[in-house]
């Protein structure tokens, strides 16, 4: 009985701590992909609200001339945002314009999304 009891406490606990740790997540800061090729600098824009991003750094391997010339560019500019820790507009992914998506899924994790007619991509990325 205490067991249960206990288990309730907490359970009612992290139910009002949970929201609140859900709206602490922010976007903002130095990530870089899975893979280690590339990093970005993301910071809110526009009114405060909208997500941009710019390419800061790419590994030796991932300096393609497609990449290179949108080393220190925007590459999400003013997306929108669609719902709590999820943003949409238009990213330039390899020298395109493709619609896509920025979704924040940790503290540390985050996952853009592009696609062009019915192909997309997913990469992820980890906050450094």
């Amino acid at each position: 009985m205490k067991f249960h009891k206990t288990f309730a406490t907490l359970a009612i606990a992290f139910g009002m701590i949970a929201p609140a740790m859900a709206q602490d997540l922010s976007p903002v800061g130095t990530w870089q992909t899975a893979s280690g090729e590339s990093r970005y600098a993301v910071n809110y824009c526009g009114d405060g609200t909208q997500l941009c991003a710019k390419l800061t750094w790419l590994r030796k391997d991932a300096q393609t001339p497609q990449n290179l010339a949108l080393l220190n560019k925007v590459v999400v500019n003013g997306a929108e945002q669609a719902a709590e820790n999820k943003w949409r507009g238009t990213l330039n992914y390899q020298g395109k314009k493709v619609s896509g998506s920025v979704t924040l899924l940790g503290q540390n994790q985050m996952q853009l999304r592009g696609c062009q007619f019915i192909a997309c991509k997913d990469i992820g990325l980890v906050r450094i």
